[in-house]
C-alpha cells in the first residue's frame, strides 16, 4: 500500500526545487490548477506549462510533452484525472525530475512501480500549494 513521503522529504524537495513543469496546466483563471500554478510562480518557481490544447499560461510557453521541454524540471506537478496517471509517469520517467506530484484525489497504484526504479519521490492526493503553504 502507497504513502506518501514524511513531510520532512516534501519540504526537501519543495525547499531544493525551482521548476515545476505541471500537466494539464489550464489557461483558465477560474480553473484550480492555474490558481494553484499561479500561487507556486508567486512563491517563485518557475511554472512550465504542459498541455497540447494550449499555446501559454501565466504568461510560459506550454509544451505538448514533458520530453519537449529543454530545460531541467524539478518537479512534476499533474492535473489530470488518476486513469491518466501511469501514461504520465511512464513519460516522467524518461526526464531526469526529482519529484511526481499528483494533486488532491488524484492517485494511481501503479506509479510508485514505475518510478521508483529511477529514485524520483512519488507524491500522489496532495496538494502542492498546501504543502508548500504548510511545509516552509
Amino acid at each position: 500500500m502507497f504513502e506518501n513521503p514524511s513531510q520532512e522529504k516534501m519540504r526537501d524537495v519543495l525547499h531544493a526545487s525551482k521548476t515545476i513543469a505541471v500537466v494539464g496546466l489550464s489557461d483558465k483563471p477560474h480553473r484550480t490548477s492555474y490558481q494553484v500554478s499561479q500561487a507556486m510562480q508567486q512563491a517563485g518557481y518557475k511554472i512550465i506549462p504542459v498541455n497540447p490544447t494550449i499555446k501559454s499560461s501565466l504568461g510560459e510557453k506550454s509544451y505538448s510533452s514533458l520530453q519537449e521541454i529543454e530545460e531541467p524540471v524539478d518537479i512534476i506537478n499533474v492535473f489530470r484525472r488518476s486513469a491518466f496517471l501511469p501514461d504520465i509517469a511512464e513519460e516522467a520517467a524518461r526526464i531526469n525530475a526529482k519529484a511526481f506530484w499528483a494533486q488532491q484525489g488524484v492517485y494511481h497504484e501503479k506509479v510508485p512501480d514505475i518510478l521508483n526504479e529511477n529514485g524520483m519521490l512519488v507524491i500522489m492526493n496532495n496538494c502542492i500549494k498546501v504543502a508548500h503553504s504548510i511545509l516552509r
